[in-house]
């Protein structure tokens, strides 16, 4: 069910994409937006995983710098059949992880210094496990995806609200109906609804990748405590992240920003506790 309500949110996404393109240039214009997104997603799929492991500073690590680290994820990645990815370790004591990369084959774990000294061993692993998780199902694909076509509605939103306020626009039918109203509508609308949609998805990847953490560490209850841990910690002392990554993090590394959370890419804490003191 969380699979085939991803590829409805997906196509939505999209579709909205093309209307908004639309209504710069007709068909044309939909074209266009539609290429672009493509291209965009075609740089994500390959360069995403370096630029995100950029903004935060992640240091690679070996098996010797980071012991513990190195072997939960190794005896993890051996039961749940996945290639070893790489491991980095993000040099600040905000207590979170993500994990990025294209596929299984180049993937990265990357988690906080903060993270590995407050959490338990079977904590650790349950975090670790999430991770995996989303290694295993490419989420972390789909969640690239889903931020390239958002921000190029948010992008091409952006040019309605300045083509609105400054009368760039034409209201005769070669226009593709890009009438002031349309524009106005496009640089309110779609940006909230390519939210929500984000929103939606990332949600219901988190939900999936709880559950498949839990049965990879055969322990819901490690990652149920690390989870209540780790959103207690970003409320304290959030991680300083940006908006366009939030969504990659285990928790929302923006919990301390009350105006922010509100749009948060991910379900409520409290439900995903709760779901994975069930399976126990």
């Amino acid at each position: 069910m969380n699979y085939f309500k991803t590829a409805v949110l997906l196509v939505a996404l999209t579709l909205l994409l093309i209307w908004a393109g639309s209504i710069f240039g007709g068909r044309q214009g939909a074209m266009f937006a539609f290429v672009i997104a493509m291209g965009m997603n075609f740089f994500s799929y390959w360069f995403s995983d370096k630029v995100v492991l950029g903004i935060y500073r992640a240091r690679r690590i070996t098996g010797q710098e980071s012991p513990e680290y190195y072997a939960l994820v190794k005896e993890l990645t051996a039961n749940a059949n996945l290639p070893m990815p790489n491991l980095y370790i993000i040099p600040t004591q905000s207590m979170n992880a993500f994990a990025t990369g294209r596929n299984p084959h180049h993937a990265a774990v990357a988690v906080t210094e903060g993270l590995l000294n407050s959490l338990t061993r079977e904590e650790l692993k349950g975090v670790l496990a999430h991770e995996l998780s989303h290694i295993k199902n490419r989420d972390i694909l789909i969640s690239t995806i889903v931020a390239t076509i958002a921000g190029a509605i948010t992008m091409l939103a952006n040019m309605a609200q300045w083509t609105a306020m400054f009368g760039g626009h034409d209201d005769d039918e070669d226009s593709g109906g890009g009438g002031a109203i349309a524009f106005l509508i496009l640089a309110i609308v779609a940006p909230i609804a390519a939210l929500l949609i984000q929103m939606a998805i990332s949600r219901s990847r988190e939900y999936a990748a709880d559950k498949g953490g839990a049965l990879m560490a055969h322990s819901p209850d490690g990652l149920a405590n690390a989870l209540a841990k780790l959103h207690q910690a970003a409320m304290i002392r959030p991680l300083n992240a940006g908006t366009a990554s939030a969504h990659l993090f285990i928790v929302n590394p923006l919990s301390g920003r009350s105006i922010v959370s509100l749009f948060s890419t991910h379900p409520p804490i409290d439900e995903r506790i709760k779901r994975l003191r069930s399976m126990a």
